[in-house]
Order: structure tokens, then sequence, then C-alpha cells
């Protein structure tokens, strides 16, 4: 890992995230990393877990905010 340019979690969609963290995670189940490595990878897993928790939490703030304006009947009126 330490020689391969990886990219900011930040600019990562969830799916990106997920599958790259699903990685980071079996390859830390493996074993056989050198301890140094392990480090790399758990810190980048920290990383893309936060990513996706973001992505989540703002998931969670647009479905609320459609609920809200659903209540209102704002959105969808009888065009």
């Amino acid at each position: 890992m330490a020689d391969t340019v990886v990219p900011d979690p930040a600019s990562l969609s969830y799916e990106e995230a997920r599958d790259e963290l699903i990685q980071v995670v079996s390859r830390l189940e493996q074993g056989g990393a050198t301890l140094e490595e392990s480090l790399q990878l758990w810190e980048r897993g920290e990383s893309l877990a936060a990513r996706c928790e973001e992505w989540l939490l703002g998931a969670r703030q647009r479905l609320e905010a459609a609920r809200k304006n659903a209540g209102d009947g704002s959105v969808g009126g009888d065009a």
C-alpha cells in the first residue's frame, strides 16, 4: 500500500469508499502484513468508514427533508 497512490476519501462516492473499506478489512483479517502496513491499512479503513458515515448522514438528512416537505404538501402537488 505504501507504493500506490490512493484517492482522498473525500473524493470517493459511497460505493467506492464502501468497496475499498471491504478490501481493507479483508486484508487486515488475512494477516501477514507488517506492523507498519497494518497501521496504514487501519488508518485508511478509519478514513473510509468516516466517509461512508458522511454519505449516510447526508442521505438521512435528505430523506428527512423530503418527508417534511411531503408532509407540508409543498412537494408533489397535484400537477
